[in-house]
C-alpha cells in the first residue's frame, strides 16, 4: 500500500468533507445557519430555515461529496498504486469527519449522512438501496428525519452482511453506523422525550 497514496486520500477526502455547503448557500441568501431553526449546518436545518429547494440543494451537494471521495480513492489507487477499495474507503471517512469536525468551522459540522449516503451510493450501491428504502419508509411513516437516519445507520452492518460486501465493507458501514449514532445523540435523547422536530413541523 503506497503511504503517499493514503496520505492523500485522507487529506483530500477531510478537506473535502471540510466544506460546508449549509453554511454558504444559507450565507447566499443572508442567513447565519448557526443561529436559525436547530443551528446545526446540515442539510435538515437548511431545509427548515430555507425551504424545499435549498435544502434538497444542501442535500445533493452533501451527498455528492460522499461520492466525489470515493472517486478520489480510486484514483490515487490508478496514481500511486494500492487496493482501490481501501483508498476509497480511506477518503470516504475523511469526508464524512470532515463534514462532521469541518476545518473551517471549528470543528464543527453536520450529522454526515448525506456524505454517508453518497459514498455508499458510489462504493457499495446495493447497500445504498437497502438504506434509502429503508430510510424513506421511516420518514414518510414518522416525518422523524433523525429517526429515519438512525435507521439507515443501523442497517448498514446489517446489509453489508446480507449483500456479501468485502470484510472492510462491513467495518466500514460498522463504523458509519456508530458515528451516526453518535452525532445523533441529542436527537435519541429528544425522540425519547417526545421533543424531536417533524419535517414540516415548527
Amino acid at each position: 500500500m503506497s503511504g503517499i497514496g493514503l496520505i492523500l486520500a485522507a487529506i483530500a477526502g477531510y478537506l473535502l468533507g471540510s466544506i460546508s455547503f449549509a453554511v454558504l448557500i444559507a450565507r447566499s441568501r443572508g442567513v447565519d445557519i448557526f443561529k436559525v431553526g436547530s443551528g446545526n449546518p446540515g442539510a435538515t436545518n437548511v431545509l427548515r430555515s430555507l425551504g424545499k429547494t435549498w435544502g434538497y440543494l444542501c442535500f445533493l451537494l452533501d451527498a455528492f461529496k460522499g461520492v466525489a471521495s470515493v472517486l478520489i480513492g480510486f484514483g490515487l489507487a490508478e496514481s500511486f498504486g494500492g487496493d482501490p477499495e481501501y483508498l476509497a474507503v480511506v477518503a470516504l471517512l475523511f469526508a464524512i469527519l470532515g463534514h462532521s469536525f469541518s476545518l473551517f468551522l471549528r470543528f464543527r459540522g453536520g450529522k454526515g449522512v448525506a456524505t454517508t449516503i453518497g459514498g455508499l451510493l458510489a462504493l457499495m450501491p446495493l447497500v445504498f438501496l437497502f438504506g434509502a428504502i429503508l430510510w424513506l419508509i421511516v420518514f414518510y411513516t414518522t416525518r422523524y428525519v433523525s429517526l429515519a437516519s438512525l435507521v439507515l445507520g443501523a442497517s448498514l452492518p446489517v446489509s453489508a452482511w446480507l449483500f456479501n460486501a468485502s470484510g472492510l465493507g462491513q467495518i466500514l458501514c460498522l463504523a458509519l453506523a456508530i458515528l451516526i449514532a453518535v452525532r445523533h445523540r441529542s436527537n435519541i435523547q429528544r425522540l425519547l422525550n417526545g421533543t424531536e422536530n417533524r419535517a414540516g413541523g415548527k
